[in-house]
């Protein structure tokens, strides 16, 4: 299910009704791929509670280390850009009238066209410097070059991970 929830948000499926449309849509195939048999298509709610009971960190482990397992993950590495981005429409305001907010940091290969990590975090709890160590961290970084703005170039941050380094 968590593979058709998947599937259905890069095809663009932005809702949790969406995600049941496309599984509806696509049963029979989906049946045939995946070796499944769905004799009815997983419901909104059922997908709702699927997410919601989800090990995002726990997945997003699982989802890197077979990410670098694959053919040609290794040899594509010479570069890594960092960019951090504000979720659309996760801005909320706190009792003193700050706003917090939502963002994702991501490293992405150029050479393999993907994003090979990525983390979120939220504004009042964590900032884009610590979600990018965090990142840096768990992965190899012998003889990557990692390209960050001008945020992470500050002596603190590229002087505690000597394999890391970022360059404006």
């Amino acid at each position: 299910m968590l593979l058709v929830a998947i599937l259905a948000i890069l095809s663009n499926e932005g809702s949790l009704v969406g995600i049941e449309r496309f599984a509806r849509r696509h049963r029979e195939v989906l049946n045939e791929l995946l070796g499944t048999d769905f004799g009815k298509e997983p419901s909104d709610s059922t997908f709702r509670l699927l997410l919601s009971q989800l090990d995002v960190a726990g997945f997003e482990t699982l989802l890197r280390q077979w990410m670098s397992a694959q053919p040609g993950v290794a040899e594509g590495l010479e570069t890594l850009v960092c960019d951090g981005k504000t979720l659309r429409g996760s801005i909320a305001e706190t009792d003193s009238g700050a706003a917090t907010f939502i963002a994702q940091v991501s490293l992405y290969s150029q050479s393999l066209g993907v994003a090979i990590a990525q983390t979120t975090y939220a504004t009042d709890a964590g900032s884009e410097t610590q979600a990018l160590r965090q990142l840096l961290d768990a992965i190899e970084l012998e003889g990557v070059l990692v390209q960050a703005d001008a945020l992470h170039a500050n002596r603190p941050f590229s002087s505690s991970s000597p394999s890391a380094v970022p360059t404006s």
